[in-house]
């Protein structure tokens, strides 16, 4: 099933980084998700209870990542997917995070990683 809920662009202020200045005040990062589900039921029903939530989405990973502190970007990009498995159907993620201020002369840095529920 390639059906996929596109969200883009979603920015969370966190306290991220190995750097004490990083440790300091939140910056801005910015996700990108693929959330793959089979979305035949919604499209035949019309009903949200058949879907998947991409505003209940947003705000369960907007609140995870504005209380949680990591060093790693990778280590949140993990715990947002799993996050995402557990409390929504779908049964493969491509997530993509980027940290605009990072790295002075660099737009973003970012890892983007794809991930399929156990």
């Amino acid at each position: 099933m390639s059906d996929k809920i596109l969200i883009r662009g979603l920015e969370v202020g966190a306290i991220i980084g190995i750097h004490d200045w990083e440790k300091q005040k939140k910056q801005p990062l910015f996700f990108d998700f693929k959330l793959y589900f089979d979305c035949q039921k919604a499209a035949q029903s019309d009903d949200i209870k058949d879907a998947l939530d991409y505003f209940e989405v947003c705000e369960k990973v907007t609140e995870f990542v504005a209380n949680s502190h990591f060093e790693l970007i990778e280590a949140l990009a993990e715990s947002v997917c799993q996050l995402v498995f557990n409390n929504f159907k779908c049964h493969k993620i491509k997530l993509t995070v980027l940290k605009p201020e990072a790295i002075a002369d660099a737009e973003s840095v970012g890892i983007s990683i794809t991930r399929k529920s156990k």
